[in-house]
């Protein structure tokens, strides 16, 4: 085994073990950790809640009801699967019975039918469409163009290049075809440059003015 495996194995075991640690934690209704989890997450997981509902308000309203969802079914959490992934799919389901309550357009009612098969891969060693945007612009501009796209794409954007989950793990995650995962990020990037770019003409513009 060389020494990448190697890394990637203690890796992959450090985390199953503070998973199930979590798990522990949980079960006893540790205060502490709770206080733990919230600070080492908050920040992604609110961030996750914004770019889904679109609305500061609905996301803030949802994250706390996220949290105690977690305080009072921390016992259903087995730390075979990684707690953020576990988190994030109580916050969707909550973003989705909001929508449904609503009858706005949620994330699973959203049409397959347009979606493209065509195969779509993004190398993960190299900067991201967002990351290079970001890089130059300021990061609630990013956001501003992101919540102008379809809430499927936006979804699938977000996970891949803020959360950094691979395509096979969005597809477990939002319980899609990888082929539908693929379409979506294609299809949003697709629809993502043309936002970019009048943004970016539009600073320009008025930097010439100015």
């Amino acid at each position: 085994m060389g020494l990448a495996q190697t890394l990637s194995a203690a890796m992959i075991e450090q985390t199953q073990r503070e998973n199930l640690a979590i798990a522990r934690g949980l079960k006893r209704n540790d205060p502490e950790l709770l206080d733990q989890l919230i600070e080492l997450y908050q920040h992604r997981l609110l961030r996750y809640l914004l770019f889904l509902t679109g609305k500061r308000e609905v996301a803030e309203d949802l994250f706390q009801e996220t949290w105690m969802r977690v305080l009072l079914r921390g016992a259903q959490y087995n730390g075979k699967a990684r707690f953020d992934t576990w988190l994030f799919t109580i916050a969707r389901n909550l973003v989705i019975d909001l929508s449904r309550k609503r009858q706005m357009a949620s994330l699973d009612e959203m049409s397959e039918a347009g979606d493209d098969e065509r195969p779509f891969e993004v190398a993960i060693d190299e900067p991201s469409p967002l990351d290079q945007f970001a890089v130059r612009e300021d990061r609630a501009e990013v956001a501003e163009v992101l919540l102008k796209l379809e809430p499927n794409y936006r979804e699938v954007l977000v996970l891949r290049f803020h959360e950094e989950m691979s395509l096979e793990e969005i597809a477990s995650f939002t319980k899609a075809p990888l082929s539908t995962v693929k379409s979506r990020l294609y299809r949003g990037l697709a629809a993502l440059k043309p936002e970019v770019e009048q943004l970016r003409k539009a600073h320009e513009g008025g930097s010439v003015r100015a």
